[in-house]
């Protein structure tokens, strides 16, 4: 291989996912990150992040063995310099603690945007872009450093095998896509990591979220930032019925749980109008199961006759796509044990990152395959895409997407 052609990592690539995530502008962050190398070394800075990528796609392989995917094309294509090796895996490790946390964090930022197009199934209601907010607890190598700062989950007397991670999305229900993310311990829970989410919140959003996301102050927080919420609440919340409407929903409001508590007790206060909250409720029945049950979801959307009860009651359930798109890394990308690799909290960090990434990666090329031939995204298998680009990655290598 002569100096014209480069050096043998300069052609270092994620396959058909090199085009959702391009190499320019990986070196781009790089350079805001101050993690773009001067030295030239074994592993470049850009390549350890294709590598950090490639983990979260080849979860039953050693860390050489994924390296070697990432080069075998590059063999094919009689690219390979002969005197560049594959590392150990403590120079592979070394490399990642260099690379740390920020690269892919600002990588993902970057990358991960909206998907959906008008026309993109189940993506809209009206003008409103269908987003969900949902969580999910990974489990992380039992070390010590791990268990330092994630720590193990208590229940019923006893801890988790593993110390664990809990991760909190907002994502287009409509392709699965998650477009934000907050991580932290499993002893921080989802209202705390849902906080965090609240900046990606936009005004043409209509934000689907489950019961265990309610308060007043996380509610009050998400209404200002003008996004519409549909969100489902406990029955132990107590909302009085201030005005019935046609469509069989009601307004009501909402108020602190301190202030709503000395209420309950008879207690004689005035409420300020600035902490009444306004909201629509809308009640129904499901009677399809063994147990039915009653769901109660409050909404920003006040007009009852632009936004029919009916028809919100039908969109909640869109709510199900996020956790099918949690599953698709869960069950799918993570493969049966569910573990991530790193033993080092920053690793750890590092790795979900990378994970959400290639997931979201994976998504963006379905959406656009799905697109091309205007079909429902839902009709296209998240594992078969998956095998594709891991087939792109070992067979490809540099060749155009």
């Amino acid at each position: 291989m002569n100096s014209s052609e480069g050096r043998l990592t300069d052609k270092v690539g994620l396959g058909v996912l090199t085009r959702v995530i391009p190499r320019d502008l990986v070196d781009e962050v790089l350079n805001t990150t101050g993690k773009n190398e001067q030295r030239k070394r074994l592993l470049p800075a850009r390549v350890v992040v294709y590598y950090v990528l490639a983990l979260t796609l080849f979860y039953g392989d050693a860390y050489e063995e994924v390296l070697q995917k990432l080069v075998n094309g590059l063999r094919f294509l009689r690219s390979w310099r002969s005197e560049w090796t594959v590392p150990t895996t403590g120079a592979i490790s070394r490399a990642r603690d260099r690379l740390g946390v920020e690269p892919l964090k600002e990588l993902f930022t970057r990358v991960a945007q909206p998907i959906a197009v008008v026309g993109t199934p189940g993506a809209w209601y009206r003008n409103l872009r269908v987003m969900a907010i949902d969580g999910v607890v990974l489990d992380v190598p039992d070390t010590p450093e791990n268990v330092e700062r994630f720590e193990k989950s208590e229940y019923g007397g006893g801890t988790s095998a593993f110390p664990q991670v809990r991760l909190v999305g907002l994502a287009e229900c409509g392709t699965h896509a998650m477009l934000a993310a907050a991580l932290d311990s499993w002893r921080v829970y989802e209202r705390a990591l849902t906080e965090r989410l609240l900046p990606h919140f936009q005004p043409d959003m209509l934000v689907l979220a489950d019961r265990g996301f309610f308060s007043y102050e996380l509610w009050k927080r998400a209404a200002s930032t003008r996004a519409a919420l549909l969100w489902r609440v406990k029955s132990s919340v107590r909302l009085p019925v201030l005005d019935q409407l046609s469509d069989g929903s009601y307004r009501s409001e909402l108020l602190p749980a301190r202030l709503k508590t000395d209420l309950n007790r008879g207690m004689k206060r005035r409420v300020p109008d600035e902490v009444r909250i306004p909201v629509r409720v809308v009640e129904y029945r499901i009677t399809n199961r063994d147990s039915p049950e009653t769901v109660r979801l409050l909404t920003t959307l006040t007009d009852h006759r632009q936004y029919p009860a009916t028809q919100l009651a039908a969109l909640y359930a869109e709510r199900w796509e996020f956790e099918i798109g949690l599953d698709e890394i869960e069950t799918h990308q993570l493969a049966a044990g569910r573990l991530l690799r790193s033993k080092k909290p920053d690793l750890v960090e590092q790795e979900i990152w990378a994970l959400l990434l290639t997931h979201y990666a994976i998504r963006h090329l379905m959406h656009e395959a799905a697109d091309d031939v205007d079909i429902d995204e839902d009709r296209l298998s998240f594992i078969r895409s998956l095998r594709v680009v891991r087939r792109t990655i070992v067979n490809d290598a540099d060749f155009p997407p």
